[in-house]
């Protein structure tokens, strides 16, 4: 899959805030070609802007999104309580062991349930994260992303996605490129989710509803009380792991992993919220 630069100043700028903004929530978690898919054509990183050229804080701008997530960790993700991600390939359990390699390589796959960007309607639309928080992200800069709109979004949703992904992981990264693709499926029922990008080429993410020890069978596990990085509000993690599959197939970063973390969980953010959170740094 070829990356691509997708169309207007407006969405490289609103894309520098993913790529370089601050990473004070980021905190609050640690402290967050042709290789064949249609998906694609040319590559441009998104910190080509300035973070305040895409400021464009006088938008009014609301998301309310459900999201199929895996990463590499082992159930459940350990980023959401540091900094370090789990270890991998060293002496000892998964995740513990010394001399590991440190990382955490996700996949999220979001779909909109009611959001808007200024006067553009948002609901229902589709977007892709795959990344790397790298070995550490202490310091708010993590490893690599990249955002994938679905190809049904116009320029102007994709503009506001942009912003959007901007608020919701408030960090720096090494790298961050777009990419246009074919979420061809996301669905999801009380015990399994599955989500594919190109039809499972790009990306794939399979999930099934764990039962637990001593848990009614019928219902699922729920993480409350936990923050999903910038958004304020969210209906609780569900546990959906040991993961089926996750995977990322395009490119020299392409990734899989089998038995690892994986969840839902439905998100709730708005500008009002990022703006108060503004607000509030500055007094303190």
């Amino acid at each position: 899959m070829q990356l691509k630069t997708l169309a207007g100043t407006a969405l490289v700028a609103a894309l520098a805030i993913f790529g370089a903004a601050g990473a004070a929530d980021a905190h609050d978690h640690a402290a967050a070609a042709k290789t064949k898919p249609k998906a694609a054509e040319a590559a441009k990183p998104a910190d080509a802007a300035k973070p305040a050229d895409a400021a464009k804080a006088d938008v009014d701008w609301a998301m309310n999104a459900t999201v199929i997530e895996a990463c590499s960790c082992p159930m459940f993700c350990q980023c959401y309580f540091n900094a370090e991600p789990a270890g991998h390939g060293g002496a000892g359990h998964e995740g513990h062991g010394g001399g590991a390699e440190h990382f955490c390589r996700a996949n999220n796959a979001y779909k909109i349930n009611k959001g808007h960007y200024g006067t553009t309607n948002l609901d229902g639309a589709k977007f892709w994260i795959a990344a790397d928080l790298g070995a550490s992200f202490a310091d708010g800069e993590m490893d690599w992303a990249v955002l994938t709109f679905d190809k049904s979004l116009t320029p102007a949703q994709r503009e506001g996605i942009g912003a959007i992904a901007g608020a919701l992981f408030p960090v720096k990264w090494k790298s961050l490129t777009t990419a246009e693709g074919n979420i061809d499926k996301w669905e999801f029922t009380k015990d399994e989710a599955i989500a594919l990008l190109d039809g499972g080429k790009t990306a794939e993410v399979h999930l099934k509803r764990p039962v637990a020890s001593g848990s009614n069978a019928d219902e699922p596990v729920v993480i409350k009380n936990l923050k999903y990085w910038g958004a304020p509000r969210n209906d609780g993690f569900i546990m959906m792991g040991p993961n089926v599959v996750e995977a990322y197939r395009v490119g020299p970063k392409a990734f899989e992993y089998k038995g690892t973390n994986g969840f839902m969980v439905t998100i709730d953010i708005t500008s009002k919220d990022v703006a108060a959170a503004a607000a509030k740094s500055t007094m303190d």
